[in-house]
């Protein structure tokens, strides 16, 4: 019990002496408490208001068999929303720890691994820091203040609902732990990596998108007796049956309540077991390679660029991206938004079509810390004596050439698709918009080149995608909306073309905006090539100092 009680010891100690790191990381936690508090103060209101049950709905006086059957409705409904919710926010939680958390935790097992701590204990102590951490506190609390919200269901409830909060909690810590704990052990390739890292992070923006699909799609209509029976299945499941468990002391349905029981101490004695065996596996087999090498005839990629310094930092640039993960799925989100805008165009292709736009936007996300990405390769490039406009040319050649291809491609197929090409007006739409889409990416190209030599942040390790390099939380968050929000003010002056030809209704508006979108879109890249060139001349020596402190926390 001792080394489980130090390693939750050793789990404050660091948040602490990372507050006291920099100004900006007490700001962070700062705000992580500011954060947690409204959570649990929004949750305590929620329950109080809801609480009140079917009066909610009262309206005047009401017979009994009318406010019998509102009360069996609110009840139907209250429980589906927090079984099936309770799930849904469940899952999301387990991806969100795999893809925030990871591999790079402080509380890493393998940072433990010399201290010759038992698995079964180091597993346990490693649950036990978690859930003392600032996000499990803070939804237990959460929880519990919600608890007022079962008092028209009666005492019983009220206690259950207490009661169950922290075991709701702890079932999806030892789902957590387990999952990233066998992403780690039984994905050992790094293409098995870059495959799993794809993978979770298309999942998590699919679920994300599914309420508006849901809603804005073909329609959305709920099913009571079909929302009943998708409750009453994950009320057996180690996601929903901590949330049934307050319902089950309201029917006296008492065998179920122990069977609910059961799942969650089996879940957390299996979870255990899993995290102590991956530990135990990942100790015996320290040490083995999985990868094999590839073959490459001549020198690759290097003989399609140009002879010129910035033709070799291209054929880099590429060689990079097709084995970076973190980079790779950005390229996917063009897709992503054709998807989403498919299933809620109903009939009009514009709300399709605006996926470009989008598309272009986020295609240069990574690109904007495009430093940060390449860590360590970038002194070869300082040492060499590279001049920065090489750099962000041979970055922009990369970049905008797959860009333009990427968006071009993906417009002949939206054009297929939707059939826009046989009316002239619908065409000079989708040209309009396939131009805008291009203007985007080169404007938000030329962007990045800029902001990615002035606002760096750390990022994950090329190897261990899902770890999450400590420090630097701040930045994390603000620096990426810098670049989106400047990413879409640079093509405000097409925007206000748009709107005074749509206002004054001129007949070729769509050919028009096109020619002003794409002369925008070169226009910002020019000038970010210009600009970012200037700005690396001046701070190379000071970029690769911070590209060695990022380096330090990938560690």
């Amino acid at each position: 019990m001792q080394p489980v009680l130090t390693l939750v010891r050793l789990r404050w100690a660091l948040t602490f002496a990372a507050m006291r790191k920099s100004v900006w990381q007490t700001v962070g936690y700062a705000i992580c408490w500011v954060l947690a508090a409204g959570l649990v103060i929004g949750a305590g209101i929620a329950g109080i208001v809801l609480g009140e049950g079917p009066a909610l709905l009262s309206r005047g006086t009401l017979s009994v068999p009318e406010m019998q059957m509102r009360m069996l409705m609110f009840l139907l409904v209250f429980r589906c929303v927090m079984v099936i919710g309770g799930a849904c926010a469940a899952l999301f939680v387990i991806l969100v720890q795999v893809m925030y958390i990871g591999e790079g935790s402080t509380m890493n097992p393998g940072k433990f691994a010399l201290y010759g701590i038992a698995d079964r204990t180091l597993s346990l102590g490693l649950l036990a820091s978690g859930l003392a951490g600032i996000p499990a506190i803070a939804a237990t609390l959460a929880l519990i203040a919600f608890a007022p919200a079962y008092r028209w269901l009666g005492a019983g409830a009220v206690v259950t609902a207490v009661i169950a909060a922290p075991l709701a909690i702890i079932t999806l810590m030892s789902l957590s732990k387990l999952v990233i704990a066998l992403s780690t052990t039984l994905v050992t390739s790094q293409r098995g990596k870059n495959a799993f890292y794809i993978i979770v992070i298309i999942l998590f923006i699919v679920i994300c998108q599914m309420p508006n699909v849901m809603v804005n799609g073909t329609g959305f209509a709920v099913d009571p007796a079909a929302a009943d029976a998708l409750a009453g299945a994950l009320a057996f499941t180690p996601l929903g049956a901590a949330f049934q468990l307050p319902f089950d002391v309201l029917y006296g349905n008492w065998s179920g309540l122990i069977i609910r029981l059961a799942i969650l101490a089996l879940t957390w004695w299996l979870c255990l077991l899993g995290s102590t065996w991956c530990l135990k596996h990942e100790r015996l087999t320290i040490g083995a390679t999985h990868a094999s090498a590839g073959k490459t005839r001549g020198i690759g990629v290097f003989a399609h660029m140009p002879d010129s310094v910035s033709g070799a930092i291209s054929g880099r640039i590429i060689a990079y991206l097709r084995h970076d993960p973190r980079q790779s799925v950005i390229m996917l989100m063009p897709l992503l938004f054709v998807f989403v805008f498919a299933l809620q165009q109903h009939g009009i292709t514009a709300i399709l079509w605006q996926s470009l736009l989008w598309g272009g936007v986020f295609m240069m996300f990574c690109e904007s810390n495009g430093l940060a990405y390449d860590g360590r390769g970038f002194a070869m490039e300082v040492l060499a004596g590279v001049r920065g406009k090489d750099d962000r040319l041979a970055r922009v050649r990369v970049q905008g050439v797959f860009a333009t291809v990427y968006l071009l491609v993906l417009a002949l197929a939206l054009l297929v698709f939707t059939g826009d090409w046989r009316s002239p007006d619908t065409l000079s739409m989708a040209v309009a918009f396939t131009a805008a889409g291009l203007g985007c990416a080169y404007a938000g190209l030329g962007l990045a080149e800029v902001i990615s030599v002035v606002l760096m942040y750390p990022v994950p390790a090329i190897d261990r995608p899902f770890s999450n390099p400590q420090g630097g939380a701040v930045a994390q968050g603000f620096f990426p909306l810098v670049y989106m929000l400047g990413s879409i003010l640079l093509m405000l002056p097409t925007g206000i073309v748009a709107i005074v030809l749509a206002v004054t209704g001129v007949a070729a508006m769509g050919w028009i905006v096109a020619v002003v979108a794409l002369a925008n879109g070169i226009g910002g890249l020019v000038l970010g090539i210009w600009l970012g060139g200037k700005l690396l001349d001046e701070r190379m020596v000071a970029i690769v100092a911070t590209l060695e402190s990022f380096a330090s926390l990938q560690k």
